[in-house]
């Protein structure tokens, strides 16, 4: 009788992944590691040149894929959750989705986009959110910084992350810290690369990085950035030809008439704004958002992502595809952006209505995209220089992290036209 029941199990083994011809990685809260879930996503793509269904609204954003043992077992090696269901209940899913009456689509995700960060060599005091959670979930990436800019390498990579950069080329206007070794080793980096291009100074030399990160985008790539990466990237590009930082950045004072010479056209997300000159202020405009403006504290600082319409503005609702749609805000030398700056054309995908900000944003640009995301780590509410990285294994659900990692797979999606 044992002899007859061990077969048994065996055939009705096999017969059940015969019979189970998908694999489903939910996205909703019974999802165990949201954030490695993206990794097998990709993973998946890069590795097996396999399309994927990214089921927007559906139990927080699953991925759905054809079954294959070796999936199944590095979702299982990695702590990501999944099902296996047949191909009549993956059809059941398709068709609850295409429904006219539902806020839900299925996007196919087809290639996976090589990523790039653009970040200094020269160890700096403090992480990066996004190298954190690529890391993390075992998503490639290479390292670009300005030599590699410069030298027109950017066209290889799809993606591009920038680091937290001061692209008006004054260190991060961390001029306060300047008798610190890692001051003086950015500094040094920063010069050393004007030197050898030939540029006057770093800012100089800074604004033409702006630039040629400005082509790419044009060009067809997609950007994404945190923090002063953000605003600074704009002020460099409508600040080009006006001298906007004083004389210990590039031996001259700054323009006191500077503020009325930018050229709003050239940036990117923000219009209007003021710069703010003085070395000893940490702000480098009025764009952001400050902490005394904002008036709230981490026990009620919260942001809200805006829902779109799946079938209609599927880019908006890939970026905002998340288990949770209010997120724990969090701070940066950047925190948020304020809303009468930003740019009617480009895309808010969440805000904190109580203090008029935008947290997080989104456009075209020519033939690219850029999103940009304020603050500096999504669960560390008030970074600080110095400060022990944040462990991802503490935080495997994080909705705030996911929304970077949204724009991680955006640029695989075949796209539909943004109607936003």
């Amino acid at each position: 009788m044992i002899r007859l029941f061990v077969p048994l199990i065996i055939f009705l083994s096999i017969s059940a992944q015969g019979w189970s011809n998908r694999l489903l990685i939910p996205m909703d809260n019974t999802q165990k590691n949201h954030l490695k879930a993206y990794g097998i996503a990709f993973w998946i793509l890069k590795s097996y040149e396999m399309e994927m269904d990214w089921l927007l609204n559906y139990r927080g954003g699953s991925f759905m894929v054809p079954f294959n043992q070796t999936f199944a077992t590095e979702m299982t090696i990695r702590g990501v959750s999944y099902e296996t269901i047949s191909e009549g209940q993956a059809g059941q899913i398709l068709s609850q989705i295409s429904a006219a009456d539902v806020n839900m689509d299925a996007v196919k995700l087809q290639k996976a986009p090589k990523v790039a960060v653009y970040s200094p060599k020269s160890k700096l005091p403090w992480d990066d959110a996004v190298t954190l959670v690529l890391t993390y979930a075992e998503i490639p990436y290479e390292v670009v910084y300005d030599e590699e800019v410069l030298n027109n390498k950017l066209p290889e990579y799809d993606w591009l992350h920038l680091h937290h950069e001061d692209f008006t080329g004054q260190y991060g206007k961390f001029f306060q810290y300047k008798d610190y070794p890692w001051y003086r080793e950015q500094k040094q980096e920063a010069e050393g690369i004007a030197e050898k291009f030939q540029f006057a100074h770093v800012p100089k030399m800074k604004l033409a990085v702006a630039q040629r990160i400005a082509e790419f985008v044009t060009g067809g790539g997609y950007m994404f950035a945190m923090c002063n990466a953000t605003d600074t990237f704009d002020i460099a590009l409508a600040a080009a030809g006006v001298d906007i930082v004083e004389s210990m950045y590039d031996g001259t004072p700054a323009d006191p008439a500077a503020n009325g010479k930018l050229n709003y056209e050239n940036s990117f997300a923000f219009k209007d704004f003021k710069t703010i000159p003085y070395p000893y202020e940490i702000e480098f405009s009025d764009i952001d958002n400050q902490r005394e403006e904002r008036g709230l504290t981490e026990a009620n600082d919260f942001f809200n992502l805006f829902q779109f319409s799946a079938k209609w503005d599927p880019v908006p609702s890939m970026l905002t595809q998340n288990h949770q749609t209010t997120i724990k805000g969090f701070m940066g030398q950047t925190t948020a952006f304020k809303n009468r700056f930003v740019k009617p054309e480009v895309v808010i995908l969440a805000e904190n209505k109580s203090a008029n900000e935008a947290r997080y944003i989104h456009s075209t640009h020519g033939k690219g995209f850029f999103t940009f995301y304020g603050g500096h780590d999504p669960e560390d509410y008030e970074h600080r220089v110095g400060e022990e990285p944040t462990d991802l294994n503490l935080h495997p659900n994080s909705a705030g992290y996911r929304l970077i990692l949204n724009n991680i797979l955006f640029p695989a999606a075949k796209k539909k036209k943004l109607k936003t």
